[in-house]
């Protein structure tokens, strides 16, 4: 009860200190400021690049396999993998073939191509050449309108199913559904949109909404099917499952390839779980380097506050003796001043929390989604409240170790 009055009383002393001072504790705090909202906003930002990038890759399918010629991060040589031998058509239909637990097996082959309806034309978009198993192993499905059926596929129908970004800069208001565009030097009826699935652009990757999809085989016959790189989807039986399944995908696509046992794979097996290693990795750095520049920042706001304290210690020799000599505890004296140090910098983290919250409202609204959790307000505060108690500890030493009489005789 009694140290629980002492630290009332030291709290008072410490909050009337911080309140006759309130320029130079202002000024003090700028650093801890600072500090703080670096803290928070790399918190928020990380957070909300975190949350657009699990949202992004989604589409990919946490139970799905992506057998490609190459990784899709490369931890290596990129020459081991330049020389290997494409995947073709004729390795996904064995494949689909022999491996019969698997929900669904899709290949597909890509090309680039500018895309016309009437006088709007479109540069360079993604054409996907696919089949009607592309729903079953994509998490997307067409907003309205069809996909493409195995009819398709089998007399190479030159129909389409569009992107959602291709159908609001080609069509605008305009209903798509069998009109005719222009990719390449042929033309394809519009059969479906797809629903909205956004970008995996953080290492290069698609812009989901900026794709078409074609059969498989009219993609082949108009742009030709010779040396023509292919990749084959698999759609594991669940998720829990993946890790099992993929030593069978493995193993089936050693079969195909002929590969003999001492032989290394020449195909490369990509999940999601790829990416998000690749995007932890990246995301560790930028966060540890955030980090760093804000470590300085509270640095140099943590000795503005010891010097500070020093100054008012000085400036209070006298009242530190008259409160020794009427019988106060080194103890008072020392959670006193930690108490006036933390006060400070607890003022300047409260103040960096408001304005993160500004700044984390501009990221939210214009660049990506990012909000202030509780725990990162917790965290914020705790580093505030540190930084103080460091910064306090030795001018508060040293008023504690003050002698009264040498104190009161100090003008």
């Amino acid at each position: 009860m009694k140290s629980l009055h002492e630290i009332k009383e030291s709290f008072s002393i410490a909050y009337g200190a911080v309140k006759a001072n309130k320029v130079r504790g202002m000024l003090t705090t700028l650093g801890i400021i600072i500090g703080i909202v670096a803290v928070v906003t790399t918190m928020t930002a990380a957070n909300g690049l975190g949350n657009r990038f699990k949202e992004s890759i989604s589409v990919i399918g946490s139970d799905v396999l992506y057998v490609s010629r190459t990784p899709w991060v490369f931890s290596g040589n990129f020459f081991q993998f330049r020389n290997r031998n494409q995947l073709t058509l004729r390795d996904g239909e064995k494949l689909e073939r022999q491996l019969h637990e698997a929900k669904a097996v899709n290949t597909r082959t890509f090309s680039n191509q500018n895309l016309k309806y009437r006088s709007t034309v479109l540069e360079n978009v993604t054409i996907i050449g696919t089949t009607e198993n592309h729903v079953l192993v994509s998490a997307g499905a067409p907003q309205y309108g069809r996909f493409i059926i195995d009819n398709d596929v089998q007399y190479k129908k030159q129909v389409c199913v569009i992107g959602w970004e291709i159908k609001d800069r080609l069509f605008k208001d305009v209903d798509p559904i069998n009109k005719k565009i222009k990719i390449g030097r042929y033309h394809f009826r519009v059969v479906g949109v797809m629903e909205k699935l956004g970008s995996a652009g953080f290492f290069g990757g698609p812009n989901f909404d900026r794709q078409v999809m074609v059969p498989i085989s009219t993609l082949m016959k108009c742009f030709g099917g010779r040396n023509r790189n292919f990749d084959i989807v698999v759609k594991a039986p669940s998720t829990e499952a993946l890790y099992d399944f993929e030593y069978s995908v493995i193993g089936e696509m050693r079969k195909i390839r002929k590969l003999a046992p001492t032989e290394e794979n020449d195909f490369s097996i990509n999940k999601m779980d790829t990416l998000m290693a690749a995007y932890n990795n990246v995301m560790g750095v930028v966060i540890l380097i955030g980090l760093v520049i804000t470590s300085i920042s509270l640095f140099v706001g943590g000795i503005g506050v010891m010097n500070i304290m020093f100054v008012s210690v000085t400036e209070r020799t006298r009242e530190i003796g008259i409160r020794k000599a009427i019988g106060a505890k080194k103890r008072s004296i020392l959670i006193q001043f930690l108490f006036e140090s933390s006060s400070i910098c607890l003022i300047g983290g409260l103040i960096g929390l408001i304005m993160a919250y500004g700044v984390t409202q501009i990221i939210n609204a214009f660049l990506l989604p990012a909000s202030i959790s509780p725990g990162i307000v917790i965290i914020a505060i705790v580093i505030s409240v540190m930084v103080g108690v460091v910064s306090g500890i030795i001018p508060a030493y040293r008023a504690s170790k003050l002698n009264p009489i040498e104190a009161l005789r100090y003008e």
